[in-house]
């Protein structure tokens, strides 16, 4: 983040680097404020003319001074930034508040501010001229949970005029986030969209539900001043996750092959998810393989995530990839994605969980996002390298010519 730092020491002039400056798409209607440059540089402007200090809070930063002008705002330019969606909140004397010019989206377990910042040249995750399908809401009664339960489902363009039955990936979010996710921040649909009319993936139907689950009668206790991945953090989530596998194996999946027109067998149906979601990808489909042949972990596959231990192929997951020949016969697809620019932890912890497959002849993709960080347009990318490769005609192909 040495770009970010630069802005503790400069001064920037907001009013006279205007440039070619252009309301974020990220924006409420007719706000025009963030803006985003060519260069991929962020204006943001805030009206609080009664406080006495704001900061910017990018997620992806350190904590930025605002400079206050006559008329009351506050405003920053900040240096290129990565492309993609950016978080970001504004501290005004010590509060944490939203920007009014942004839409909203709910991360890090709250709704908060973000921006877009256009990749240039890539077009695959934005609306374009093509048939479109639709997202529907799913409600279900969980007798795992004991609740209502809400998901979301992509229905391919031809959806409603053909007769057909459809494949289907379950597409989980990630922590702090929800099943809306892989709509308002992911634009799953439009990546979908735009690859099923170039012809170069199965239409398929796309299940979104949401992650997190209690059993009837848990009660989750306080893990306040206990750290993430502390014995006490991992039993939770274990319990909860344990809960979710059950509602997904036993409620959901029933529900939507009844629900939907969907080709109700482990060929057709595929699990992949985005951090949390990824881990829990791996939980759910190495412990049900009679349901999915098709796995993803988008920056988060169990153990390596988690504690940074290595991933022990022949024990792990009770076994599922312990013979390799076996498993490469059941699973059509296991694929692997993070960003290059990710936490040295969930980096290094992907890494060890790709080269122990390697070493274990675990057939797998592996794919790095080039200079994205833990982050959408890292997601974003995963999708679009994934689902091309799903619902395919299965070939086997020795381990020395998968991707690396």
């Amino acid at each position: 983040m040495i770009a970010f730092a630069m802005l503790l020491t400069a001064s920037f002039c907001f009013a006279q680097d205007q440039g070619n400056f252009k309301p974020a798409t990220s924006n409420v209607l007719d706000a025009q404020y963030p803006k985003v440059d060519g260069n991929s540089r962020v204006q943001i402007r805030f009206k609080a003319p009664d406080a006495a200090k704001v900061k910017l809070n990018f997620w992806s930063g350190p904590k930025v001074d605002m400079e206050k002008q006559p008329d009351g705002f506050w405003t920053l330019t900040t240096p290129p930034m990565a492309p993609g969606l950016h978080y970001y909140t504004i501290i005004v004397d010590g509060a944490e508040v939203s920007d009014p010019g942004s839409t909203a989206y709910f991360g890090g377990s709250k709704w908060a501010s973000a921006v877009e910042v256009p990749e240039a040249g890539a077009d695959y995750y934005l609306p374009q001229n093509v048939p479109h399908g639709q997202v529907r809401e799913v409600w279900y009664h969980s007798s795992v949970t004991g609740t209502w339960r809400h998901a979301l489902a992509y229905l391919p363009p031809d959806y409603d005029t053909a007769k057909t039955r459809y494949p289907v990936l379950y597409l989980q979010h990630g922590g702090g986030e929800d099943e809306s996710g892989w709509i308002r921040q992911g634009k799953a649909n439009f990546i979908l969209d735009n690859l099923i009319a170039g012809r170069s993936v199965k239409p398929m139907i796309i299940v979104m539900a949401n992650g997190y689950a209690s059993r009837v009668g848990y009660v989750v206790p306080d893990l306040t001043g206990k750290p993430f991945g502390s014995p006490e953090f991992l039993k939770v989530m274990q319990e909860r996750m344990g809960a979710f596998e059950d509602d997904m194996t036993q409620v959901l999946i029933p529900f939507v092959d009844k629900a939907f027109r969907t080709i109700a067998d482990r060929d057709h149906r595929a699990m992949a998810g985005l951090s949390m979601g990824g881990m829990e990808t791996f939980q759910v489909t190495f412990n049900h393989l009679d349901l999915f042949s098709y796995i993803g972990g988008f920056s988060g596959a169990g153990n390596p995530f988690l504690t940074g231990t290595k991933f022990d192929v022949k024990t792990a997951y009770n076994g599922a990839l312990a013979d390799p020949s076996e498993f490469a016969k059941r699973v059509h697809l296991l694929w692997i994605g993070v960003g290059t620019n990710e936490p040295e932890r969930m980096k290094s912890g992907l890494e060890s969980l790709h080269t122990s497959l390697d070493a274990g002849g675990v057939k797998h993709v592996f794919y790095e996002s080039p200079g994205t960080d833990h982050e959408w347009q890292t997601w974003r990318r995963d999708l679009k390298d994934f689902a091309p490769r799903l619902f395919q005609p299965v070939v086997h192909q020795p381990i020395a010519a998968q991707q690396k």
